[in-house]
């Protein structure tokens, strides 16, 4: 009798851990969803002029000049749709703040020498951003090769000598950049606290089926 309470409380009470973590992840998956509407309406929103005090994705707008003689950084990325890309930053002297990385948008890997950008003055609007890409297993960049593997941002900016702040372009401004757009959005972001719930949900079920096959046993056992 003693084996069959013991199986009961265990049992019971593994399932109750396993779904409480189902819950949580269902809680986590509510603030997510939160989180990625608000920072949706944040890049959305109307471009302000460029300051030192403003957050990830808040919208930009800057005017100033492409440096021609600057050259520019290719990072190799993947696009679903596309394949291997590279994404192409350059610098940017912002008029009333300095010079920044721009990341204009993607090419084809197999593209070849980009156009020169545009000369005079320019009015661009995009989204700042600070993405964490590089880690201990990201290779270093090919500086001979131009082919960096992550935006680095404060690499890429001592490379091109710049501040460390990257905007994000949301359109292209001038089609001789030879780019396509390749704006800030929240895809990136991952949000698997539906998964984790439904995982956790179907270990807790397969856990109270175990625990009704000892206890079927158990009751065999003390019956006969």
């Amino acid at each position: 009798m003693r084996r069959l309470i013991f199986l009961v409380v265990f049992g019971l009470g593994g399932a109750a851990i396993l779904i409480s973590l189902g819950v949580w992840q269902v809680q986590r998956l509510a603030w997510k969803e939160d989180l990625l509407a608000r920072i949706d309406t944040e890049i959305a929103a109307d471009p302000v002029a460029l300051t030192t005090d403003l957050g990830r994705y808040a919208p930009v707008s800057l005017t100033g000049v492409f440096d021609p003689d600057a050259g520019y950084i290719r990072v190799l990325a993947s696009r679903k749709s596309t394949g291997a890309v590279y994404r192409i930053i350059r610098p940017f002297q912002a008029d009333g703040y300095g010079r920044v990385l721009v990341d204009t948008g993607w090419v084809p890997e197999a593209a070849g020498t980009l156009p020169q950008v545009p000369t005079g003055q320019i009015t661009l609007v995009g989204n700042l951003d600070a993405p964490i890409e590089a880690d201990s297993f990201t290779p270093v960049p090919d500086l001979d090769a131009n082919i960096w593997f992550a935006r680095d941002v404060p690499a890429m900016a001592r490379t091109l000598n710049t501040d460390p702040v990257l905007v994000v372009l949301r359109d292209a401004p001038d089609a001789s950049l030879g780019v396509t757009p390749w704006p800030v959005d929240t895809a990136g972001i991952s949000n698997d606290h539906l998964q984790y719930a439904i995982t956790w949900f179907s270990l807790s079920a397969i856990w109270l089926a175990m625990t009704a096959v000892f206890l079927r046993r158990g009751s065999a056992a003390n019956t006969s």
